[in-house]
């Protein structure tokens, strides 16, 4: 009897992970790497947020918390969901849990019986598909390409529709491709949405505080009202506040919703750190002064490598309204040899090749289920991501 379930068969390492982790063992043998695979801010969590935690642990709140989040932080997070998009939800409708990926986890986990379809525009975060797929549903990939800006068209999303449809997954803005949706751009979506009413909806938002140039992101609910008792709404504090480490991320949903995963929480990890809790209290009700110059500094970063990477051979990069990342198309390096004489056939070996002969870290396109690209994140200082710029292009134009 074999001792691994089956069901790991379904799915595979986090590949985000697997390329930071290679980057880390690369340095730490000596090699020159600049690593721009971690989807995680540079910047530390700002000191009152710290200091939050530091205070509670003085006050010797070190013990279990309710499992679905203190009553303090559901109270606090229903009131961000109000000042950020107008959405109401009572702390009852609220569950926080560790990190946003086991919000993702919980829903489709409590929810899904085998057979059931779950939609997933692409280019999309490496989880969802796998995490979709150990709870026994189907992912249905629907690729959304450069041509719509990476957004997925309403027609795109009706064809994929079939009665074993229970969920559509949102992400905006988008990782890998920092692709953001507008209210009108949501609205046809939303009005494909309420022609299926057995259809759920997930809508990923831990990246709508970080956009440029003024745009301004939606969300489902905020634009049509009528969608609320079928969608969960989840965000956190890893992205905009730079908490990644603190692993603490959150949802507002329907009351039967938030109560299946409350239950699935309760025999799983139960609550998450009594600490990390009392640090995101800060960060949601505390100053937020410091998000205009962080996306100050992201949109300059972001800017410098959109026009880095364009003026790289063989290279076309799209310039995105949110996130930290950019998704470069690889089409005109494909065919050729490198430097090195690696056989440039897709993004994967091009990623492999840049890191070994440039040292410069990235994620292929395929591990987001729409190849022919790489995610590129500029969440680090604007001297390595010139540097790594740079080697980019050496790389390109080395290429025969």
């Amino acid at each position: 009897m074999d001792l691994i379930a089956a069901r790991l068969n379904k799915i595979s390492p986090s590949q985000t992970i697997a390329i930071s982790t290679k980057a880390r063992a690369l340095k730490a043998a000596g090699r020159d790497i600049i690593s721009l695979s971690a989807g995680e801010p540079d910047f530390d969590t700002p000191e009152p947020i710290k200091q939050a935690a530091i205070r509670a642990i003085e006050a010797g709140q070190t013990k279990y918390t309710d499992v679905s989040g203190t009553p303090a932080l559901k109270k606090a997070v229903a009131e961000r969901f109000r000042i950020d998009s107008g959405l109401d939800y009572t702390p009852d409708e609220i569950i926080v849990s560790t990190g946003g990926k086991q919000v993702i986890y919980n829903a489709m986990v409590a929810t899904l019986d085998a057979g059931d379809e779950v939609i997933i525009p692409s280019p999309c975060w490496v989880s969802y598909p796998d995490i979709v797929a150990l709870a026994d549903g189907t992912p249905v990939i629907v690729p959304c390409g450069p041509n719509s800006n990476f957004k997925l068209r309403a027609e795109d999303l009706e064809a994929a529709i079939t009665p074993k449809t229970k969920w559509f997954f949102l992400n905006s803005p988008n990782n890998p491709t920092g692709a953001a949706y507008s209210a009108e751009e949501l609205r046809p979506i939303c009005d494909v949405l309420l022609r299926h009413p057995d259809i759920w909806i997930f809508t990923d938002d831990i990246y709508d505080k970080l956009v440029y140039d003024g745009f301004r992101p939606a969300t489902v609910v905020q634009v049509e009202p009528r969608l609320r008792d079928r969608t969960v709404t989840m965000n956190g504090c890893s992205k905009a506040y730079a908490m990644t480490g603190w692993r603490i991320g959150f949802a507002g949903a329907p009351l039967r919703m938030t109560k299946a995963m409350d239950k699935l929480q309760s025999q799983s990890t139960s609550n998450p750190s009594s600490i990390s809790q009392a640090a995101a209290l800060e960060a949601l009700t505390g100053p937020q002064d410091f998000l205009a110059d962080w996306v100050a500094t992201y949109q300059g970063r972001r800017d410098l490598v959109v026009e880095m990477l364009n003026q790289a051979e063989g290279i076309t990069c799209h310039k995105p309204e949110g996130a930290f990342y950019v998704y470069p198309s690889i089409q005109g390096c494909l065919g050729k040899t490198s430097a090195g004489g690696v056989a440039i056939a897709d993004d994967e070996s091009f990623v492999t090749a840049l890191l070994e002969e440039q040292g410069v870290a990235a994620v292929h396109g395929a591990a987001f289920m729409f190849p022919g690209h790489f995610r590129v994140s500029y969440a680090t200082d604007t001297e390595s991501l010139r540097e790594a710029c740079t080697r980019i292009q050496r790389f390109c134009a080395a290429l025969r």
